[in-house]
């Protein structure tokens, strides 16, 4: 073991994640990963890391190392770290000793970050991955999310994970492409690209309701569907209409209708959002979607 480290402080959610659990969706099981992607790949360039990140959220996380030495490359939101009381920029690099006291808080912001470093974390791979899936109690550390007290053991001799380069980043409207129940929305869908919603303080890895306060989907007739499967980035129209945006520990069916799904390009910029962010979105065909897609890829 090269290095540990004892989680002094910790904000909820906080969980071990590595790129995703793929191909299991047919079995019930999210693929989880990082809801900010780019960061994750970003933080793991700056450490030269194998797979695996601490995701930190909002309240962000101290810990203290216990044995070492490691490095530990940091991104995602705007953060504030500190070490051993000494402010560091973010995103960025530090070299790391036993006895140094680490503490990340939040910034002016985002809602995800993650560190990194330059050994494997000490977690059991299940199903051929090491992101928590709370939901389903698998991978990471127990299944769970990290509490204080916790101590995550680091190994040497892992090559570092490839990953592409960080992606332009994008402004304006969150992109989507329709859904495969949009036009049960006449009205409504037109709407849906022309008036915000806000981001509500109801949102997790699961999903992140959005506030309408146009009115939207009011008046929007309460369907029951047959359930099938659903993606990160579907937008779901529950029963009350309040729309809602699946995200890496979505259920693997759902019998709402979606209006339209968050292309894969955008997803890790509307991961970011806080609650209370205006939220607008517009259309792009299925091509664009595939073309920006493809410029995010190794």
């Amino acid at each position: 073991m090269s290095a540990s480290l004892r989680i002094t402080r910790v904000g909820p959610l906080t969980t071990i994640q590595d790129a995703g659990r793929f191909g299991m969706l047919a079995h019930g099981i999210s693929a989880s990963g990082p809801m900010d992607q780019a960061a994750y790949n970003l933080a793991g360039r700056l450490a030269a890391a194998p797979p695996g990140a601490i995701e930190i959220t909002t309240a962000g996380l101290d810990f203290s190392v216990e044995t070492g030495p490691c490095v530990m490359g940091f991104a995602g939101g705007a953060f504030t770290v500190r070490r051993n009381g000494k402010p560091v920029e973010w995103p960025g690099t530090l070299a790391l000793d036993a006895g140094d006291t680490i503490s990340v808080s939040p910034g002016a912001n985002g809602n995800y970050g993650y560190l990194r470093f330059d050994s494997r974390i000490d977690v059991p791979a299940v199903m051929g991955s090491i992101a928590t899936n709370s939901r389903a109690r698998l991978g990471g550390l127990e299944g769970r999310a990290l509490v204080a007290g916790d101590r995550i053991g680091l190994i040497d001799g892992y090559a570092p994970e490839l990953s592409s380069a960080a992606p332009p980043i994008a402004e304006g409207p969150i992109r989507v492409i329709w859904g495969l129940h949009a036009d049960l929305f006449p009205t409504a869908r037109d709407r849906f690209v022309s008036t915000p919603f806000r981001i509500s303080s109801r949102l997790d890895r699961m999903g992140v309701r959005l506030e309408d306060p146009a009115g939207v989907f009011a008046d929007s007739a309460i369907l029951s569907l047959v359930s099938d499967a659903v993606l990160p980035g579907d937008i779901q129209i529950l029963g009350d209409g309040t729309p809602i945006v699946l995200m890496r520990d979505h259920q693997p069916t759902g019998g709402y209708p979606r209006i339209a799904t968050i292309i894969t390009a955008d997803l890790d910029r509307f991961a970011q959002l806080r609650p209370g962010s205006a939220v607008a979105f517009t259309s792009v065909s299925v091509n664009h979607a595939h073309h920006l897609l493809r410029g995010l890829r190794p």
